[in-house]
């Protein structure tokens, strides 16, 4: 394994990236970390131009996307694919788990059960839109992480309210508006990580607010990784492309376990100590076996 060469691209360092770089380090790889800041890539030419590291494009046994930034991630991902390059994740999956319409319709054509969900282009559409999924509901951006700029809308006053803001904002995201139904969660929703055909591990997000991203102040405990879990996890998966992926569900009082989102950058910091799974390890040990297979298919 020391033999084999791998970039990891990341926007900046954060402690996912330690523990990865640490996990790879321990199986005798020492990876090439590329800040996605640097990259100077000629479009018109191929993968034996030269990295920032100094070394080939083509050198690389795999190049693992980490980048904070979406867009750059997956500009990446697109042309290191152009390439032929191994990556993680492939490019078809970042760009449906990066957008939640795409994601809505991937788990849709799955019939992965998921919050009933609605889009419109036009805010008197959009308060349509709202009260066919009745109030409360939610309003989210089709682009984002970290629980940002979600809003719950409590009845059409404030749906009103918030359509005038995002019709003002300038950003053509702010102009498609998404809306999910709101699931009265008991306090807490899951999140699960998947690693190829594994659900390794899962997490309780506990909070007293609506929305219970760590990132927002969730507390994590373990979860159960049961079999209803596992299948639904995997399956969502599988629909969006498969890879190294984190899903997050809510359980529905009525419905049981829906799909919300899926992360194909997946932070997990908070994660391993709850659950007891090394989550970095299965992660660098999954990405090696890409590595593997894709030498035994060369």
């Amino acid at each position: 394994m020391s033999n084999m060469r791998v970039a990891v691209l990341i926007t900046h360092i954060r402690p996912e990236e330690k523990l990865l770089f640490a996990a790879f380090e321990a199986r005798g790889i020492h990876p090439d970390v590329i800040a996605d800041g640097d990259l100077n890539i000629d479009l018109t030419a191929g993968p034996e131009q030269l990295a920032p590291s100094g070394v080939p494009w083509q050198a690389y046994d795999l190049i693992f996307e980490r980048s904070v930034s979406t867009s750059r991630g997956l500009y990446a991902l697109a042309i290191f694919e152009s390439w032929g390059l191994n990556v993680i994740n492939r490019y078809a999956t970042a760009a449906v788990c990066a957008d939640k319409l795409q994601t809505t319709l991937a788990l849709t054509r799955a019939n992965v059960p998921q919050p009933a969900a609605r889009v419109a282009f036009d805010t008197e559409r959009a308060l349509d839109s709202l009260a066919d999924l009745g109030y409360p509901a939610v309003l989210k951006p089709v682009t984002g992480s970290w629980g940002r700029l979600l809003a719950r809308v409590d009845d059409r006053n404030a749906a009103e309210a918030i359509l005038e803001h995002r019709q003002t904002l300038g950003s053509y995201n702010h102009h498609v508006y998404y809306a999910q139904a709101f699931v009265d969660k008991p306090g807490r929703d899951i999140r699960a990580f998947v690693v190829g055909d594994r659900t390794i591990c899962a997490i309780y997000r506990h909070s007293q607010h609506w929305i219970t991203n760590t990132a927002r102040g969730g507390q994590a405990s373990n979860c159960p990784v049961t079999l209803e879990l596992d299948a639904l996890c995997r399956t969502a998966a599988q629909a969006v492309g498969g890879g190294i992926l984190a899903i997050d569900v809510l359980e529905h009082p009525e419905r049981g376990l829906l799909v919300n989102e899926i992360n194909h950058t997946m932070e997990f910091r908070n994660s391993s100590a709850p659950t007891g799974v090394n989550i970095a390890a299965e992660v660098v040990d999954y990405a090696l076996r890409t590595i593997e297979s894709s030498e035994v298919v060369a």
